[in-house]
């Protein structure tokens, strides 16, 4: 018998750009919130990160799933990344997408574009109650009000329909704006 590779979720940039153009990929996204002692949203968490243009957009904590992790695993490992090991996300045992998102690498046929990919992304409303500090290739997270999240201002900040995916996540929680 065969020993697995231990990496074999991992590819290289090379494997991955192939595959991106034959396969769409799983991604998990998490929009992080604070809520108060009844469960209530207060507070919806944005990353701030400079784009491959330079620009400087708003996000969300996003990543692909990779052969042989969890969902659960995946969400977990992406905000540990994105947030810090302090943020302390309160996963359920068994996560529910609140929405599933198909990225196109051809604008217009979703809300949601990828120029580098087709992708189908299951997001998650996560409550975090730790301390925040981005890592990775966001400059900061910024907290706002869940009615400031979905404003023209914020969501004019966000690529690739993300914007989108904000809205349908608080709709999900019962905050329509």
């Amino acid at each position: 018998m065969r020993t697995p590779d231990p990496n074999s979720g991992w590819l290289s940039d090379d494997e991955l750009a192939s595959i991106r153009r034959r396969l769409p990929l799983l991604y998990v996204e998490a929009v992080p919130v604070r809520i108060d002692g009844l469960g209530v949203v207060t507070e919806v968490g944005l990353l701030l990160r400079a784009n491959a243009d330079g620009a400087m957009t708003r996000t969300l904590v996003s990543g692909r799933v990779l052969y042989g992790e969890t969902i659960r695993d995946a969400l977990f490992r992406h905000l540990e990344k994105d947030l810090g090991p302090m943020a302390f996300p309160q996963l359920p045992v068994s996560p529910t997408p609140v929405h599933v998102a198909e990225y196109f690498p051809i604008p217009g046929i979703t809300p949601f574009f990828d120029d580098r990919q087709h992708a189908v992304s299951l997001a998650f409303v996560v409550p975090v109650t730790g301390t925040c500090e981005p890592r990775q290739d966001a400059l900061e997270i910024t907290w706002v009000s869940p009615a400031d999240a979905v404003s023209p201002a914020i969501l004019d900040d966000m690529e690739g329909g993300r914007g989108s995916l904000v809205r349908a996540a608080l709709a999900s929680l019962g905050h329509l704006y």
